[in-house]
């Protein structure tokens, strides 16, 4: 059976969002690792006793003042945060763009049996 062009285009979109989607979530998974990699990482040092810890940079290991680690730390998980929350958003709105595609073409492609 040939599909007419503007369900073939349907079709076309509903698989390129599906694709999207995929991305997406796999992007917000990996900024969700990286926020719980830091809030681990603040943890430790909130455990250590010492004023100082070692901060890797480009490849070594440089001792650094324990509170402006943390500090930057901080700041870099409200960083991830907000990207998590924007992936979120986006993948909110894919999810029910991608019901309604999906509906949408099951009507269709349904009538035409």
């Amino acid at each position: 059976m040939e599909l007419p062009p503007n369900v073939q285009n349907q079709l076309m979109q509903f698989q390129q969002l599906q694709q999207q989607l995929q991305m997406i979530m796999y992007q917000k998974q990996q900024f969700e690792t990286q926020l719980k990699e830091m809030e681990k990482a603040v943890e430790e040092m909130e455990k250590s006793t010492s004023d100082e810890v070692f901060k890797m940079a480009g490849g070594i290991l440089v001792k650094r003042n324990k509170d402006e680690v943390k500090e930057e730390l901080s700041e870099k998980m409200e960083t991830m945060k907000l990207r998590v929350a924007t992936f979120e958003k986006q993948e909110e709105k894919m999810q029910k763009r991608y019901a309604e595609l999906q509906e949408n073409l099951q009507k269709v492609i349904g009538q035409g049996h």
